[in-house]
């Protein structure tokens, strides 16, 4: 835990006012966490893998995070942009607080040998390696288990270990093309489009930490560890719900709609003065409460729109009249008629808005912790609260090797010198 006067420090270095930082050092009691005690050794890279690490290490998980010497995870030189005038890259930051890198070369006898040691002493084991090539290294599971029996296993890849593609690299962008997800996403009539973020990957760590939970459920039961398989093209089939489902079910093909939803109107955004403006007015009691805060409450009384399913029928129709409504207030405008509405409905922001948002800031999502090179950074803290607390940011995301010397000594035992030798050794880094 760094000291309250160098986080001071380090607020007047990074010229971000004391008042402003919400500290982790009052708000985290990492006692109280649901996962304190559970250690998980991450051997992931990019987002997917440490997504998912990053959540069960905010539950209160030890993670110590094995990174390649000199050169890390890739997401480390994913820039720019880069914090300040550092090295340090704002993708990295944002999926790998709370964890502490250890850099091991995998390839050598002795790096295998501190990942051995490290799983007999870890509860969970996360990597993202193309299927069999960490069997060739000795560090599958069916090595693994046979030293720790308990261990859970989780793989995260881009296709699975099954199936044709199952020795093919995987990324989000790739998974979100064959799964479909980019056939639906776009302007309608207009060319595919690749989601903002990187939602297939999220979604995959958020199956892998799920799956990570039920398995150390079930261990606690039984005694035994397991195997876990999460995959990209998986996980985004899965995600089609209700658009894969027309398809398996009424053997209705997909199109791209922009922002409005096939089902239900109005439920788009809309052009306004000075932005856009997003309506979910689909039930019928919405739709009147909408026609009437727009100032046309004839609209809900019409024999063409009086259902939803009516609606839908006559949509260009209806929405080409909305848009002629509402383009002629700004977004503020819209958002104070609005304001008590039973509806849902906001505006579209910007991303400064979106961190500006009253809300936002009165929940306080935002949080600021203290890193060793970059002083003062801000992350997106959990979006989940617990009533008995333990979910939290306690640390900031590592430097490079930072934790390597902690954790050999810490917890493996290693004598100062044994370490120094494995460094001159280029064992570790």
């Amino acid at each position: 835990m760094i000291s309250g006067q160098k986080l001071v420090n380090l607020m007047k270095s990074s010229k971000i006012c004391i008042n402003c930082i919400k500290s982790i050092q009052t708000n985290c009691i990492y006692d109280n966490s649901p996962l304190n005690g559970i250690r998980i050794l991450d051997l992931t890279r990019i987002v997917a893998g440490p997504y998912c690490t990053m959540i069960l290490s905010d539950l209160g998980a030890e993670v110590i995070k094995i990174e390649r010497p000199g050169t890390g995870d890739e997401a480390r030189k994913w820039g720019p942009p880069f914090i300040r005038d550092t090295p340090e890259a704002c993708y990295f930051v944002s999926v790998n607080r709370n964890k502490k890198s250890v850099c091991v070369d995998l390839k050598s006898p002795k790096g295998k040998d501190i990942i051995y040691k490290l799983a007999e002493k870890s509860d969970v084991f996360v990597e993202n390696y193309v299927p069999g090539k960490l069997d060739e290294l000795g560090l599958g599971y069916e090595e693994l288990k046979k030293i720790a029996p308990s261990l859970i296993y989780c793989s995260i890849t881009g296709y699975g270990p099954r199936g044709p593609y199952r020795n093919k690299p995987g990324y989000d962008v790739i998974a979100a093309s064959v799964g479909g997800l980019l056939h639906i996403t776009g302007p309608k009539n207009g060319e595919p489009v690749k989601v903002g973020v990187a939602v297939t990957d999220l979604a995959t760590g958020l199956y892998a930490h799920g799956a990570i939970m039920a398995a150390l459920i079930k261990r606690s039961r039984t005694g035994k560890g397991q195997k876990i398989d999460c995959n990209l093209l998986s996980t985004q089939i899965a995600s089609l719900i209700n658009i894969g489902s027309n398809y398996l079910n009424a053997e209705k093909e997909a199109s791209r709609l922009g922002t409005a939803h096939e089902s239900i109107v109005p439920y788009e955004a809309f052009p306004t003065k000075d932005g856009y403006f997003t309506i979910g007015a689909g039930a019928d009691l919405h739709f009147k409460e909408f026609c009437r805060k727009i100032g046309h409450p004839e609209l809900s009384d019409n024999k063409k729109y009086l259902t939803n399913m009516l609606r839908v029928k006559h949509r260009e129709e209806l929405i080409s009249f909305l848009r002629s409504v509402l383009v002629t207030k700004t977004n503020k405008e819209w958002g104070k008629i609005f304001e008590d509405v039973s509806f849902p409905c906001g505006p579209i922001n910007s991303l400064k808005e979106a961190f500006d948002d009253p809300h936002v800031k009165a929940i306080g999502l935002v949080e600021s912790v203290a890193h060793p090179v970059a002083g003062v950074i801000k992350v997106v803290g959990p979006p989940v609260l617990y009533s008995d607390g333990g979910n939290c940011v306690r640390s900031s995301p590592p430097t490079l090797g930072q934790h390597t010397d902690e954790v050999l000594t810490d917890i493996l035992g290693f004598s100062d010198d044994e370490v120094s030798n494995l460094r001159k050794e280029r064992v570790i880094h």
